[in-house]
């Protein structure tokens, strides 16, 4: 383990050739997303980043995902960690510095928590792919076509490759954004306005 200074943070994750994965409270500055990374993201290196639900809507996070990064959101973030390339994870340090390490134990440790926050996060549709006539992105449409036609979160979870628990957070959000109070009303908003999709059955 060593405590890099901040142009060593970015000397390491220049050193990126395939992946670099970032789990984020929000805040710390192991979340931050620097030059290098737009850089890394140009050259081709394949960002996976976690965020909470609590800044879905920032613009960092915006930023990020229009950049090319795959974004997702959870509802808590345990951890602050980047992994690059499988072999390097850089951790929070003390009192407010990050640490890099190399150990085995360490980066399989953390690629596993990032693994199982990942498989069940919420995908962030970058800006530009939401649709203009609506609020809602082409997968939200097919969500609640889905739904709307009789389906239940297990089989609409099924058919459009994602969790249960995707399926549940990604409607909560859309009646939020609808100001509806139920599934029901949500629905019949989405339909009313002709949001939802006719391939969906």
């Amino acid at each position: 383990m060593n405590t890099p200074e901040p142009a060593g943070i970015e000397a390491i994750l220049a050193s990126a050739v395939t992946e670099v994965l970032v789990m984020s409270a929000g805040a710390a500055p192991i979340g931050q997303f620097r030059a290098v990374d737009r850089e890394n993201l140009a050259r081709g290196v394949r960002y996976r980043v976690l965020f909470p639900d609590s800044v879905r809507l920032s613009t960092k996070v915006g930023r990020m995902a229009l950049a090319g990064a795959c974004v997702r959101t959870d509802v808590e973030i345990p951890v602050e960690a980047v992994v690059i390339d499988g072999t390097t994870a850089l951790l929070p340090g003390q009192p407010t510095g990050v640490a890099a390490f190399r150990l085995p134990g360490v980066v399989t440790a953390t690629l596993e928590l990032f693994g199982r926050l990942w498989s069940t996060a919420v995908p962030l549709t970058p800006v530009d792919e939401v649709p203009a006539d609506g609020p809602l992105t082409w997968r939200e449409r097919d969500l609640m076509t889905l739904l709307y036609t009789g389906h239940t979160d297990e089989s609409a979870a099924m058919k459009l490759g994602i969790s249960v628990r995707t399926v549940r957070r990604m409607v909560a959000d859309i009646m939020n954004r609808l100001g509806a109070r139920s599934r029901f009303q949500a629905g019949a908003k989405a339909a009313g306005q002709g949001w939802l999709m006719a391939r969906a059955g």
